[in-house]
């Protein structure tokens, strides 16, 4: 799903790279693992026109509405944006939680390092400090084939 996801997003914007995809438990209650990956897009619209399309994109993909953190066959948010921050309703940017979750910064951190997020701190940053966090045992984790490369990525640079 994740990998015609991508495609899909390649021939409505341009894509510019994708990450590995990784595997996660799900997070709030939505009782199945996830797959995830975050997608460098390109493209001259605002980011309002954005998320609607990729609203669009969710439901051609079968999504359809319901509770907040349940099971959902695809989920397309905008983390980042090369124009800085965004503040409406319905959309911020950067994403209010991604910097406190390693299945959107260890990806993000894969194929853009130095990104800074809200103009400060870099995906690496965000990635290392969610990977001391791990080790220091206070749960947040990455799992799955990324997690060796992001570790290589946040300590070994």
């Amino acid at each position: 799903m994740i990998e015609a996801a991508i495609a899909r997003l390649d021939q409505q914007f341009g894509l510019f790279d994708a990450a590995p995809i990784i595997l996660n438990p799900a997070h709030g209650g939505a009782g199945r693992d996830f797959a995830n990956s975050v997608a460098l897009i390109e493209s001259a619209l605002e980011p309002p026109e954005v998320l609607r399309q990729l609203k669009t994109i969710e439901r051609e993909f079968g999504r359809r509405p319901g509770r907040r953190w349940g099971s959902r066959v695809l989920d397309l948010d905008i983390i980042v944006w090369s124009g800085g921050n965004w503040s409406e309703r319905g959309l911020s940017i950067p994403h209010k939680s991604a910097t406190e979750r390693s299945f959107v910064i260890g990806p993000l951190a894969t194929i853009a390092p130095s990104w800074r997020i809200d103009g400060h701190q870099t995906a690496h940053h965000f990635a290392h400090r969610l990977a001391r966090r791990r080790l220091a045992g206070n749960g947040a984790r990455l799992v799955g084939p990324l997690a060796q490369s992001v570790e290589q990525l946040t300590f070994n640079q």
